[in-house]
């Protein structure tokens, strides 16, 4: 369950990121309450989760979800660049939470 947890906390930074951008600065009213609503959602989820899950763990899963999660977006629906090296570097981000997965760390 600490693990859905996780899972849905990070989806929820990916969507306070995106509003975050689309706020303009706090200047618009919906997503600056969208960005609040997604950022108070995904902590909350993530301190729930690290009551099971071993903090740096499930910390760089959520951070890797949010930053994979947002930059894939932003380059797919916000028009942001796209490049070998941007793609590759996010490759990286996952390989670096997969490997943190397999050297332990899923709970104690």
């Amino acid at each position: 369950m600490a693990w859905i947890l996780l899972i849905v906390a990070g989806l929820f930074e990916v969507a306070m990121a995106l509003c975050l951008k689309a706020s303009k600065g706090f200047t618009e009213v919906l997503p600056s309450a969208g960005f609040l609503f997604f950022a108070v959602t995904s902590f909350g989820l993530l301190s729930l989760a690290l009551k099971t899950l071993d903090v740096s763990t499930a910390y760089a899963v959520w951070v890797g979800i949010g930053a994979v999660g947002t930059a894939a977006l932003g380059m797919l629906v916000m028009g942001d660049e796209v490049s070998a090296a941007k793609i590759i570097a996010l490759g990286f981000i996952i390989i670096g939470v997969v490997g943190l997965n397999l050297a332990g760390g899923g709970g104690h």
